[in-house]
């Protein structure tokens, strides 16, 4: 009888347990990424702003560590410049678990779209509503109201280490406007401003092949 009495205790205590997970998950989401001071970085091709304590994908994905190895994720300033304005954001689904590198949301605007990589592996906990609802969010607010969505990762620490960090990230993103700049002037220069930056939106506006183009060397997909 009191085993029977013990596994009755031991089923009520997991079944509180589970039933509490999306709350607490719901009480971190609401809150705005805290981790992380914003500094204007002036760039040789222009100035943006770059968050200090955040690492950053190639693919110009970032995550924050929100702690007890919970990942917010978003995509960075000059990916969000390079998309401009859209449409529709499809994230990966809850519970489903991500590897490093592969896709995690698609961006769609005008019937064309651009994917985007994840930063860390672990599983998707919770998603943005907000960018749901308003996805031009993902774009005029990247680092803030914009992110996408918080990843349970359990080896954070491990996928950090593959990732731009630190006094190297405002050098990256000067090469990569640098970059693009120089392309640009090759492919289509009635697209790049003065200095070599593209224009807000440059994505969704040049042809598909050149879109698929620039996609490949920047996002990586």
């Amino acid at each position: 009888m009191s085993i029977l009495f013990v596994l009755l205790t031991f089923l009520l205590i997991l079944t509180v347990m589970y039933f509490r997970r999306p709350q607490q998950a719901q009480e971190v989401l609401q809150t705005a990424p805290s981790r992380g001071i914003f500094a204007a970085v002036p760039l040789t091709l222009g100035e943006f702003q770059v968050p200090e304590g955040y690492a950053f994908h190639p693919g110009h994905t970032w995550l924050a560590d929100e702690g007890r190895q919970n990942a917010r994720v978003g995509i960075d300033a000059f990916a969000a410049n390079l998309v401009g304005k859209i449409d529709s954001v499809e994230i990966a689904d809850l519970n489903r678990w991500v590897r490093q590198g592969q896709r995690l949301c698609t961006l769609r605007h005008d019937g064309r779209e651009i994917e985007l990589l994840c930063p860390v592996e672990g599983v998707v906990v919770s998603v943005n509503h907000e960018v749901l609802k308003d996805p031009n969010l993902v774009v005029e607010e990247p680092y803030r109201n914009g992110w996408l969505c918080l990843i349970k990762a359990p080896e954070l620490s491990i996928n950090a280490k593959n990732l731009l960090q630190g006094p190297i990230v405002p050098a990256w993103m000067q090469n990569s406007y640098a970059r693009i700049g120089n392309m640009l002037q090759q492919i289509t220069p009635e697209l790049a401003q003065d200095g070599g930056l593209p224009v807000k939106g440059l994505l969704f506006q040049v042809k598909p092949d050149v879109q698929q183009q620039l996609t490949k060397e920047f996002f990586l997909t």
